[in-house]
């Protein structure tokens, strides 16, 4: 096998394993942002019109409900991408990780209320069906793309990836002292592989 046959087979395998890697991830991300849009979903409509009448104790206002449904949501989606989607990267303190979590959500909650706003300030639609479009479809559907670019940049960072640890190091056939460094320094980060 020539050097270049063997640089294409690397490259094919690496771009391979990223492949598995972020479809795993994107399916896990998709399943808790499932559970966490019911979340805010729920919450928001029952402030807004679980009540008598069809009126919630937050039925005049949709931005204190929507901040609301959206922190609990954050939380939910929090717990489930820290302990599931992202478990295994190696990052830094919990307390450190929820902060970033929370400013990352933070911008995601302005794109939802910028929504939200527009539609029940601007164009005076202020029933259900309009609420719910412009929050939870819209405002979730454009703040769900910017949060996982962002917990992928900046939350759920993979610290060995930042000190520029690879999973195959380039033009190598064997093992090298410094593959082995790597394989323990990568069984450290994530617990049951060796």
């Amino acid at each position: 096998m020539s050097g270049n046959e063997r640089d294409g087979a690397g490259l094919v395998r690496r771009l391979r394993d990223t492949y598995e890697v972020l479809a795993r991830e994107a399916a896990k991300f998709g399943i808790v942002g499932a559970v966490a849009f019911v979340t805010d979903f729920g919450v928001f409509n029952l402030l807004r019109y679980a009540g008598p009448d069809g009126v919630g104790v937050l039925h005049g206002k949709p931005l204190t409900a929507n901040v609301i449904s959206v922190l609990l949501s954050i939380v939910v989606a929090w717990l489930g991408n820290r302990y599931w989607t992202f478990r295994h990267r190696r990052r830094a303190s919990a307390p450190r990780e929820l902060l970033l979590f929370f400013v990352m959500n933070g911008f995601g909650l302005l794109i939802s209320l910028v929504c939200l706003a527009f539609t029940y300030y601007v164009l005076d639609l202020r029933g259900p069906l309009a609420s719910n479009i412009s929050a939870k479809v819209v405002g979730v559907a454009l703040g769900t793309l910017f949060r996982w670019w962002a917990y992928r940049r900046f939350v759920f960072v993979d610290e060995l990836r930042e000190e520029g640890w690879q999973p195959h190091p380039p033009h190598a056939e064997q093992p090298s002292a410094g593959t082995q460094v790597d394989d323990v320094r990568r069984s450290q980060a994530r617990p049951g592989t060796v």
